[in-house]
């Protein structure tokens, strides 16, 4: 005989044909459950992690880690190059940009938008951002100012769609200026669109980009908005960089890290990658305790075939292990065929929404609301693993009391009304 005899028989039993059709029903249904628990959770995993590696890798590449700004009033060019030289200083800096920040207004035709915009160094720029990846044609390098400031702007997609812009285009900006006497007086220059940039996250909504000279050629120099950007060698340590900062500068500056303006969003996205986590691990555990059903059904429809195996010499412990094996093999069939599905979805599911969006046109992630325009997703080995184990864990507790139950049968009483 096949040896190990509960690994035979519990293999048997698992593949058998049911006498009744709702044992062979519950039984479907318990491994399509847990297929689709463990799919759902693999697939709900990739897609937050998707979220957080192009929060990691794509928003916080292109926002500032911390910035330096005054807040007592006009600084002169002298003083940026001792700040400059002293934040250098600190071992965890990476490098540094100067830039320039003012409130503006964009007009095109009757179109107006209200932006904030940055004037920036495009070489020094570089090497605080990554804004030089979605810049395919260069244009970057027009906003360099030669004898006189560069009159080009970069703006974000959705901001130039709203405006009805395209490249080549020109565009008036308009910069309100507070006179000695209190009065607003506004201040227009009219720019040339260089390009048109798609980053595909919400920075596309009001990214709006001049030379550092143009924009300070734009405010008096008693209301002049400088600051520098610091990009830092890592990305989570920026408030503790920035307050170690800020320490070594002299009074009348201040620094501002990335947590202040979007750890809010990163935040969200690990408490709603925990809490969904923790749901859809209930599903599976309701999917691993439909087991427990269908186990018991399977035990009160063998309970002739429990009492013969038991006349034959297979101890109570036997037919214990009979059933915890029909169980485990159960639940091992619908991790399995949950992991396979979960893994291919994950793998196409940025892919397959781009391809509804597309055909239905419609958006289910707009920029404007969300952090980026589309689905992410980022399959990870761990996650894979622990979804799996976590299933069979609970499929294999699951089992427990049927096959107790099958084993308290007695031969007697079972063969009576065969």
């Amino acid at each position: 005989m096949f040896k190990p005899l509960a690994l035979f028989v519990g293999a048997r039993y698992t593949g058998a044909k049911r006498r009744s059709q709702l044992v062979s029903f519950i039984s479907l249904m318990s491994i399509a459950g847990m297929v689709l628990g463990v799919a759902l959770l693999i697939l709900v995993l990739s897609v937050m992690n998707g979220f957080d590696r192009e929060m990691r890798q794509r928003i916080l590449g292109l926002v500032p880690h911390v910035t330096i700004f005054s807040y007592t009033g006009e600084t002169s060019e002298s003083d940026w190059l001792e700040i400059d030289a002293k934040v250098r200083q600190h071992p965890e800096v990476k490098a540094t940009a100067p830039f320039a920040q003012l409130n503006a207004m964009l007009l095109r035709g009757t179109e107006v938008e209200g932006v904030l915009a940055y004037g920036i160094d495009p070489d020094l720029e570089q090497q605080v951002s990554i804004i030089a990846d979605y810049d395919d044609s260069n244009a970057l390098a027009q906003l360099r100012d030669g004898a006189s400031p560069s009159t080009k702007i970069l703006l974000g997609r959705a901001l130039a769609e709203r405006l009805a812009l395209k490249v080549g285009d020109s565009v008036n900006l308009l910069v309100p200026q507070q006179t000695n006497s209190g009065r607003i007086k506004p201040r227009f220059s009219r720019l040339q669109l260089a390009a048109i940039v798609t980053t595909g996250t919400e920075l596309d909504q009001s990214l709006a980009l001049l030379s550092i000279g143009k924009a300070l050629s734009l405010m008096p120099a008693a209301q002049q908005n400088r600051g520098l950007r610091i990009a830092v060698s890592n990305t989570f340590e920026a408030s503790r960089i920035g307050w170690e900062i800020s320490q070594n500068i002299p009074y009348g500056f201040s620094s501002r890290d990335w947590t202040r303006t979007h750890g809010n969003l990163y935040s969200a996205i690990q408490l709603s990658k925990s809490l969904v986590g923790l749901m859809l691990t209930t599903i599976i555990a309701v999917a691993a305790f439909n087991i427990v059903s269908a186990l018991v059904m399977i035990v009160t429809d063998k309970q002739g075939d429990i009492a013969i195996l038991r006349t034959l010499g297979v101890s109570p412990r036997g037919i214990m292990a009979i059933f915890m094996i029909q169980g485990s093999l159960i639940a091992i069939a619908g991790t399995l065929l949950g992991t396979l599905l979960g893994t291919l979805l994950s793998l196409s599911i940025t892919d397959i929404v781009g391809w509804i969006e597309q055909a239905f046109n419609i958006r289910f992630l707009n920029s404007d609301v969300y952090p980026v325009d589309y689905l992410p997703s980022d399959l990870r080995a761990k996650d894979v693993l622990l979804v799996c184990a976590t299933a069979f864990a609970m499929s294999i507790l699951a089992t427990i009391y049927p096959a107790w139950k099958a084993a308290r049968c007695q031969p007697a009483t079972a063969l009576r009304y065969e």
